[in-house]
């Protein structure tokens, strides 16, 4: 077990456990920044440039749940080392590519790489600080770390974009991993020990895989068909993706009849507010992060501001995000749901404002004031999605639904980028500024109408959420 018995050890510990999630949120944010410019250099398809985000988050989403359970099987320590060391060698990998092809392979290993980290550095936590003061500060560093990550991630990827050092700036974004990923394999190594093997799981191996096929069909029949006008293959490989996934769940079904440790606990699909509560997620983190995509490539190629600027822009929006997450932490408790109709609210003003005033001319003022309106309102809602979740299921179940949630925000988030981001590049025939402006007004309003099934969801949940302790996600 860990030297817990040590305190400057744990929190030393707590430090190199950080680091996966560091890095993991890094590679989202810092992505955006510089998908202009990848696209430009590897000449790359408006597809495929959905693809670089959209697969990253689906390998992540396939493997959230397996990664979790490799920890128990094989030693927490062991899972994170060699996630460490995968997520190292994928990043180099994207940063040597030369196709787009080669780089959404690349990226979605590095996805499922970062599955296995990420898990483990939620389970360390849990298994490094049993004291519930103690385990709720280092959460509060983990949460923290998440928003710091977002900043980095922003700037890091604005101002490497536009830099050249030996090789294209870009690339960049994905050899800076290296280092970091180096250091944090010692220190695991030295500052780690290894925790219990629980060999009484077992994996789900073909789960897993029927799982990984099926979304991987969805995602790709979406992006690419949308892209080459829907030909026939693509409506073909979108039937097969739903085939597959039903089938999934029948099977999942069976192994659970038959007590074979299925990948999913499909009995938690039936209490009617933990569905509900999934839609909510599913809507919310497809708006959110196809609004991400959107904006970054509207500023940079609708207002022509660099990526650099880019990232600036961003920094308001990042601050108020983590002030009116601490502030909605404190209110949840007493109002329950209205503290994330507020929020709703508030970016619902911010999208209607974009659509009137964001043009070919808008002053950088404007720009950063109204995504920073949404970063305020986006902190009451989405930190507290997984109360939303997790609050009509029992105590001994909360694990196996946190992991079911993580696979559905981040299979939300790849559909989010395929499906808005593709009504968003539909709009852009040539490269003409005001392409960008159709372009970001027809994703708002996509957005927007995500924005109303996430509230009508809202509406059909009780009001409190009195089950748990209030928990917050990035």
């Amino acid at each position: 077990m860990m030297k817990a018995n040590k305190k400057e050890t744990k929190w030393l510990a707590l430090v190199v456990i950080l680091s996966a999630p560091l890095l993991y949120v890094i590679d989202i944010f810092i992505i955006n920044m510089a998908i202009p410019t990848i696209k430009t250099s590897l000449r790359a398809t408006d597809g495929e440039i959905q693809l670089v985000v959209a697969g990253y988050l689906l390998g992540s989403a396939c493997f959230f749940i397996t990664g979790g359970r490799a920890g128990d099987y094989l030693g927490k320590k062991k899972v994170f080392f060699w996630g460490m060391f995968f997520f190292t060698l994928s990043s180099c990998l994207c940063g040597l590519v030369q196709t787009a092809l080669q780089l959404n392979v690349a990226r979605f290993f590095q996805g499922v790489s970062s599955a296995f980290m990420v898990t483990q550095s939620i389970a360390l936590i849990q298994v490094l600080f049993p004291v519930a003061k103690e385990r709720a500060t280092a959460i509060g560093w983990y949460g923290i770390t998440l928003s710091i990550a977002a900043i980095i991630g922003q700037i890091l990827g604005g101002y490497l974009a536009e830099t050249t050092f030996i090789v294209e700036g870009w690339r960049l974004i994905f050899f800076i991993n290296i280092p970091i990923g180096i250091i944090s394999l010692w220190a695991i190594q030295n500052y780690l020990d290894e925790t219990v093997k629980e060999r009484a799981v077992k994996f789900d191996y073909s789960g897993a895989l029927i799982l990984t096929v099926g979304l991987g069909c969805l995602i790709y029949s979406i992006t690419e068909g949308r892209e080459q006008n829907w030909p026939m293959w693509s409506i073909i490989l979108l039937i097969g993706a739903m085939l597959i996934l039903g089938f999934f769940v029948q099977n999942q079904k069976y192994k659970a009849a038959k007590k074979h440790d299925p990948l999913i606990a499909i009995h938690l699909f039936e209490h009617k507010e933990f569905n509900i509560g999934l839609m909510a997620v599913l809507f919310h983190f497809m708006m959110h992060t196809a609004y991400l995509l959107m904006s970054a490539v509207y500023l940079q190629n609708g207002l022509t501001i660099s990526a650099l600027e880019c990232g600036i822009y961003f920094i308001p929006h990042a601050l108020l995000f983590m002030l009116s997450s601490i502030i909605a932490s404190k209110l949840l408790v007493k109002y329950g749901k209205k503290v994330l109709q507020v929020g709703l609210c508030v970016i619902f003003v911010s999208f209607v404002l974009q659509i009137f005033f964001f043009t070919t001319h808008t002053p950088p003022f404007i720009a950063i004031l109204l995504i920073g309106i949404y970063g305020l309102g986006n902190g009451l809602v989405l930190p507290f999605l997984l109360n939303i979740v997790l609050d009509s299921i029992p105590d001994s179940y909360a694990g196996v639904s946190s992991g079911i949630f993580s696979t559905f925000q981040q299979t939300a988030s790849a559909l989010g980028i395929s499906i808005i981001g593709g009504i968003f590049y539909a709009s852009i025939k040539g490269n003409k500024a005001i392409e960008f402006v159709e372009a970001i007004t027809n994703g708002l309003t996509a957005s927007i109408a995500c924005l109303i099934l996430v509230a009508l969801m809202l509406f059909m949940l009780p009001n409190s959420f009195g089950n748990r302790p209030v928990q917050m996600l990035e």
